[in-house]
């Protein structure tokens, strides 16, 4: 239940996930209008699957109790689309509600900000990791070349650094997400604490969905290290 009804939550809570989703969606549309010609071309198809990945994979849910858990992949959306992250996230939230009520029309902010918040923070840990893990073998390398030995095997060792950075980032996108639905739901009230063990009960549906998105995200940007790196930035490194 990441993707929040209608009437559950409390009018500061709906006012402040819309005003965090459109100043996210400003700086998304900002970013892109400052890149340089031919942007379009590459980012729009990326842009179009990945939220269609999106759509699909949060479409099916399994109820757990008074809640339901269902795939998310907003980590594998901030690993390979960045900022673009939040607007895909928009799309296909706004698509659900519209099209098959999972989820509400006043939530649409406040569940778009609870995923694609997780999703930029996930991306900024994946990115941030890839960096350091590759400042940190560049300069040992660079020793190794001043002593004269040889170079060690740093490309498959980046794929697989890559790929930690990735399953983090993946597993720590669905647990966010599920936090900050938590707090939503828990500032919003509700008769006796229901609202609180809702939250509780959110929590544990979802540990099954973050330890299989920890795996999957991760092998998924092994893979795409080997056949398309720029999806990833080339570990991690990309403009996004």
């Amino acid at each position: 239940m990441v993707h929040i009804s209608d009437g559950v939550l409390s009018l500061p809570v709906l006012a402040a996930g819309w005003a965090v989703t459109g100043v996210l969606l400003a700086v998304a549309l900002w970013w892109s209008k400052r890149q340089g010609e031919g942007w379009e071309a590459e980012e729009i198809p990326r842009l179009s699957v990945m939220t269609a990945a999106f759509f699909v994979a949060s479409l099916v849910h399994v109820p757990v109790g008074p809640t339901s858990a269902h795939f998310l992949l907003n980590g594998l959306l901030g690993v390979t689309l960045g900022i673009l992250a939040y607007p895909a996230i928009f799309i296909g939230v706004l698509l659900q509600a519209v099209l098959f009520q999972h989820g509400g029309i006043t939530t649409i902010g406040i569940n778009t900000a609870n995923m694609g918040v997780a999703a930029l923070l996930a991306s900024a840990v994946f990115k941030g990791g890839c960096r350091l893990a590759r400042g940190r073998r560049e300069g040992r390398e660079g020793r190794e070349r001043s002593e004269g030995s040889e170079g060690s095997k740093g490309s498959e060792g980046s794929k697989g650094v890559a790929g930690i950075f990735g399953a983090l980032a993946g597993g720590l996108a669905v647990f966010l997400a599920v936090v900050f639905t938590a707090v939503s739901l828990i500032l919003s009230g509700g008769e006796e604490g229901t609202f609180t063990a809702v939250a509780l009960a959110l929590a544990v549906a979802h540990v099954p969905i973050i330890l299989v998105e920890t795996v999957v995200v991760g092998s998924v940007v092994v893979f795409l290290l080997k056949v398309k790196p720029e999806l990833v930035g080339s570990l991690g490194e990309g403009k996004r």
